[in-house]
């Protein structure tokens, strides 16, 4: 008898974690514009447009038809290559922020928002910070390393993908050529 209150309890803590969980879901934590089939998410190939969040819950739209070529981030905070490559990423949006439009996209899905946010002050970014929160943008670029960045020109082409580190001056290279 005790054995089958036990299973139920179970069973019951199951149940509420699940409904909780479904009732917390948030939709509207990243829109996906409809993918294509063949989207690939490499240079050549048009962006897939989505709209985040940012760290103070104004939303971005990314993708398209934009003003600038754009500079799309994506990073976590327990990354090492990224903690490495912070420094040069607020250089390259204090050089080219009036030129480019310079995005920081969170894989929050697989980090913690409060270390996210701790990242960010410490290295002082003043640049938009995506939250991806559901992981779906994450997931749609085939981002499986961090960091990985794209460089988006203003018909929404991604011109490069670009895993890893690189250095401040192959960045500058890079974004001469698309400018």
């Amino acid at each position: 008898m005790k054995r089958i209150i036990t299973l139920f309890t179970i069973a019951f803590v199951f149940a509420g974690l699940a409904v909780y969980q479904y009732m917390t879901h948030n939709p509207d934590a990243a829109t996906l514009a409809a993918s294509s089939e063949d989207f690939k998410p490499k240079a050549g190939y048009k962006a897939v447009s989505f709209k985040l969040p940012a760290l103070d819950e104004q939303s971005y739209e990314i993708g398209g038809k934009q003003s600038k070529l754009s500079f799309v981030n994506f990073w976590a905070s327990w990354c090492g290559p990224c903690e490495l490559e912070a420094p040069d990423l607020q250089r390259l949006h204090e050089k080219y922020g009036e030129s480019i439009q310079m995005y920081g996209i969170n894989a929050t899905k697989y980090d913690k928002e409060r270390s996210a946010r701790d990242f960010v002050n410490e290295h002082e970014f003043t640049f938009p910070i995506l939250m991806d929160r559901e992981g779906d943008v994450t997931k749609q670029y085939k981002v499986d390393t961090f960091p990985t960045t794209f460089l988006i020109d203003d018909d929404g082409v991604i011109r490069e993908r670009i895993n890893g580190v690189i250095t401040f001056e192959e960045w500058e290279r890079i974004i001469a050529k698309w400018m």
